[in-house]
């Protein structure tokens, strides 16, 4: 019989915990949940888990195994439970703060280790692949996440249905190693990170800030050309414009906000909506204005949780590639049509030709009307629909204001993330009360469509870096090319041709430092430079560079004036 992969890694943890329970008898058990890729457990014991346990405990997990041991469910009440876990603290807690209610637990027997569990689980330990897992690490990890409680010790595994899955991951897990972004920045000289000063925010240095700018860019570009405006709202506005919007009650724990001394709340604020809100209710609107695509690089800080943080896909600081189309309820479908062949188009234009897309439905927690929903939905759905795009329903994680699209991209190495999102929101124009001129010289209410096509500048950069291992298209590259004299003897022929492919547009420097050749192209190279233009004696006599172009081996000299013509076309913005 075959098992759900969340079902044989659930049932893999209590293995897990078998199997340490029988080398450290005294250890205390707190949870350990499937999660993607595997599980993990929590584990309260003197002893320090360490690399050299992992084949001890993987040994022992498969003597377990093989045992063919059952996994026996028995359903019994409070005080039973409380009985069988006398000896184990964070069971009992659990249970003391349970309320039966005259209700059941459910408990689950694997040979010497019970716990409490909802189930399911596989029939036998006969069921379970003995070589489809694998210690990753062992980490702290606070019980319940909350630092005034005790460090517990936990221990992720990877885990899959064999070993072929589980060698298939690793591979890709090795190769993600080597493609890691915050690896890659500091070898690219990129960015840094001060956790100790600004805990979550990017320290942009010149090559780094270079590419951040380049997709602005390019995205400003496309946006001009779509018909968008932009804008630019202030980083500190009021907190009751995100009481009015119901941000501030959902996520108001993750924003920074503080009192003046006049007695005003303010926030540094974490989405740009409300500003794009009161740009658009500046002037009086007529139906001739709408659609008005509004646009805006908004900085947007919030409080992520410190373990969160990941490099730049996961900051507290970050520039969104936001927009606010304002329209009528009629040009409402047209305009998510029009955005998502805007952002499937861009996404291809970068190397993700896979992308998946979701509808996110209305959440439990939501504002509006159902009759809202209802249109909202629909109007996305149509869209899809209308033009083919293959999509998956995902119910319950819309936002609090309205349905979306979500846009998931898959990756050189099978990886998927998440980037770019439409969400249609009839609500927080009722909100804040704004209105437009229709034919008709009465007032009505616009529907306002929110979206991020890059999601963030920092997130999609990050993604790009190690979709590309580093290896960035010419347009986008920080340093498209360095030119390398191969002695002090032709510093001046370099320099004549840093000053000619500046001229023409082109990025560049020369790298004068007092080394040989072969160490400069090695670090050049390790930083990902796409293009070294090596000159001696015979290309100052004859106007040319020699090429070393990144990943291929051969070199070739071509002309100067050839050279810098190519580079002039090769940096354009791919429109």
């Amino acid at each position: 019989m075959s098992y759900p992969i969340e079902l044989i890694r659930h049932s893999l943890a209590h293995v897990m915990a078998a199997a340490v329970k029988k080398l450290h008898p005294d250890v205390k058990f707190a949870g350990g949940p499937a999660i993607e890729n595997g599980f993990y457990y929590d584990f309260d014991t003197d002893y320090r888990f360490s690399e050299e346990d992992f084949e001890k405990i993987e040994r022992e997990m498969r003597e377990l195994i093989k045992s063919n041991g059952r996994f026996e469910q028995r359903i019994v009440d409070l005080d039973e439970a409380k009985q069988i876990f006398a000896d184990q603290p964070y069971k009992m807690e659990w249970l003391n703060e349970y309320d039966a209610a005259g209700e059941k637990l459910s408990i689950y027997t694997f040979r010497d280790f019970t716990d409490l569990c909802r189930g399911p689980h596989v029939e036998s330990s006969k069921d379970l692949p003995r070589d489809g897992f694998k210690i990753r690490n062992v980490a702290g990890a606070y019980w319940k996440g909350d630092s005034k409680n005790k460090m517990l010790q936990r221990i992720y595994v990877d885990a899959f249905e064999n070993k072929e899955a589980l060698d298939a991951f690793l591979k890709q897990q090795e190769e993600a190693a080597l493609r890691d972004h915050r690896k890659l920045g500091k070898e690219m000289d990129l960015f840094h990170f001060e956790p100790e000063y600004a805990p979550g925010a990017v320290f942009w240095h010149d090559k780094g800030y270079k590419v951040y700018r380049r997709l602005i860019d390019y995205m400003r570009a496309r946006q001009e050309r779509a018909g968008y405006i932009e804008v630019c709202t202030p980083a500190v506005m009021d907190r009751v414009l995100w009481e009015t919007s119901g941000h501030w009650e959902k996520y108001g724990a993750h924003n920074y906000s503080g009192k003046t001394e006049d007695d005003r709340m303010f926030c540094i604020k974490p989405m740009n909506c409300p500003g794009g809100v009161l740009i658009y209710r500046s002037v009086l609107r007529s139906y001739r204005d709408l659609p008005l695509r509004m646009a805006e690089f908004g900085k947007v800080n919030r409080y992520e949780a410190s373990g969160s943080l990941m490099g730049i896909m996961r900051v507290r600081e970050f520039t969104q590639d936001d927009a606010h189309i304002f329209c009528t309820p009629e040009q409402m479908e047209s305009e998510c049509i029009d955005t998502l062949k805007l952002i499937l188009d861009i996404y291809k234009q970068f190397g993700f030709n896979e992308v998946k897309i979701y509808l996110s439905t209305r959440p439990e927690k939501r504002i509006g009307s159902d009759e809202i929903w209802d249109l909202c939905e629909k109007s996305l759905a149509n869209a899809l629909n209308a033009h083919g795009y293959e999509f998956t329903i995902n119910p319950g994680e819309g936002a609090f204001y309205g349905p979306k699209l979500e846009f998931i991209l898959r990756d050189a190495i099978g990886r998927e993330w998440q980037c770019g999102t439409i969400q249609v929101d009839m609500n927080l124009p009722e909100r804040f009360d704004i209105s437009y001129i229709g034919e008709d010289g009465e007032k009505h209410r616009p529907v306002m469509l929110h979206r991020a096509l890059f999601g963030s500048i920092e997130r999609f950069m990050g993604i790009l870096i190690e979709n590309q291992s580093g290896n960035l298209p010419l347009w986008l590259s920080p340093e498209p090319v360095v030119v390398v004299p191969i002695s002090e003897k032709y510093r001046e022929y370099a320099e004549s041709v840093v000053a000619d492919l500046r001229a023409a547009g082109v990025y560049c420097r020369a790298d004068l430092r007092d080394e040989k050749v072969n160490y400069k192209v090695r670090e050049l190279s390790l930083a990902k430079t796409p293009i070294i233009a090596v000159v001696g004696e015979k290309e100052s006599a004859d106007k040319t560079v020699t090429l070393r172009k990144l990943g291929i081996e051969k070199q070739e000299t071509v002309a100067l004036s050839d050279f810098i013509a190519q580079m002039k076309d090769a940096i354009k913005l791919p429109l």
